[in-house]
């Protein structure tokens, strides 16, 4: 079992390498309106932002993708020291695999080794024990835990959970007992106002909303099948911007992060706007990191830091909450979706700085 699951993570770093990245966006149909006048300057603007009780100087981190393998080791030390040598936060991928293998653990650890003092998330499953959650958070001195879910790749995957229930009451019980902020991710497929509330019910207070837009997992789990019989299911789920609308009636009650197909600094300004207190970003980083090699990746994530200061200051903004002020256009089918589903997405367009 555990050479299958070092097997599976290897395919998975490869297929999601090889992917084609979607060419069209939800971002796109978001714009906002140009100020001549804003009316600040760069060093007005302030990116920190908060995670609960956890502060993050730049408001986006490297997102969860990979442990378990030795090639897996190899890109976590490298992401790790880029994330060190920036100051931006990382998560690893789900560490199922290093918590019943203790073998595999330096597959993960290395990253709080090669980052002793960054913010690092630790990541398991949803059906995941209580001991699960506790081994995952001392492998890596963790600051926070992602608790996936990602049911559709489950049932797509060959050898994949196909029992979900009781979800909600293990997610209340992570919640309760863990001494570290515990963030219900999403793996690709978004979120919707009921889960969000079913969440919120359960006591949950963070949220990686997970959209559809990055990397698929049902297309890298349908690559793994004989017969590749999934490839119909290639669009399921919500985008990141469907997912946000849908989460502003609880922006109030939930912190919410936005990742899954965020792939400029300018996709990241708009989760911004429309309340992510951060954004995560996995599939481009990992891309660079291949393709360019380290001091790439690190020039690219400080490229991420200064490009953003620029854009709030476009909008005249000083802050992360100030973009929420910030007029934003809804259009296409996003507009559609806010239509259908009576969100208000003409309030937006109507926001005052």
């Amino acid at each position: 079992m555990d050479t299958i699951r070092q097997n599976r993570k290897t395919e998975h770093i490869n297929l999601a390498l090889t992917s084609p990245f979607s060419l069209s966006s939800d971002f796109d149909e978001l714009s906002f309106i140009h100020r001549s006048l804003p009316e600040i300057g760069v060093d007005d603007i302030q990116l920190q932002t908060n995670i609960g009780p956890l502060t993050l100087d730049y408001p986006f981190f490297i997102n969860a993708m990979t442990g378990g393998s030795e090639k897996s080791a190899v890109i976590n030390a490298s992401l790790a020291e880029a994330a060190r040598d920036t100051g931006i936060a990382m998560a690893v991928g789900s560490q199922h695999a290093a918590i019943r293998n203790e073998e595999l653990a330096h597959t993960f650890n290395v990253v709080r080794k090669k980052n002793p003092n960054g913010l690092v998330f630790a990541n398991i499953g949803a059906d995941a024990p209580l001991d699960y959650a506790l081994t995952a958070i001392d492998m890596l001195e963790a600051d926070a835990l992602q608790v996936h879910l990602n049911v559709p790749q489950e049932l797509v995957m060959p050898e994949g959970e196909r029992n979900f229930t009781n979800i909600l009451a293990k997610l209340e019980k992570l919640s309760v007992k863990l001494q570290v902020p515990v963030i219900v991710k999403e793996t690709g497929f978004g979120m919707s106002t009921e889960t969000l509330r079913q969440l919120h019910n359960a006591g949950i207070q963070y949220v990686d909303l997970g959209g559809k837009g990055g990397t698929n997992f049902i297309h890298i789990e349908n690559e793994r099948r004989s017969k590749r019989d999934f490839a119909y299911l290639k669009d399921w789920g919500q985008s990141t911007v469907i997912s946000l609308l849908e989460a502003q009636s609880v922006l109030g009650e939930l912190t919410i992060i936005a990742s899954g197909g965020i792939r400029n600094p300018l996709d990241a300004v708009k989760a911004f706007s429309l309340g992510a207190a951060a954004a995560g970003i996995a599939g481009p980083f990992l891309k660079t990191l291949h393709d360019q090699g380290i001091d790439e990746l690190i020039m690219e994530l400080e490229v991420w830091k200064e490009h953003l200061k620029m854009l709030l200051l476009l909008q005249g903004a000083k802050s992360l909450p100030d973009l929420q002020h910030c007029p934003l256009i809804a259009g296409g089918k996003v507009r559609e979706w806010c239509e259908v589903r009576e969100i208000d997405w003409q309030s937006l367009a109507r926001r005052k700085l």
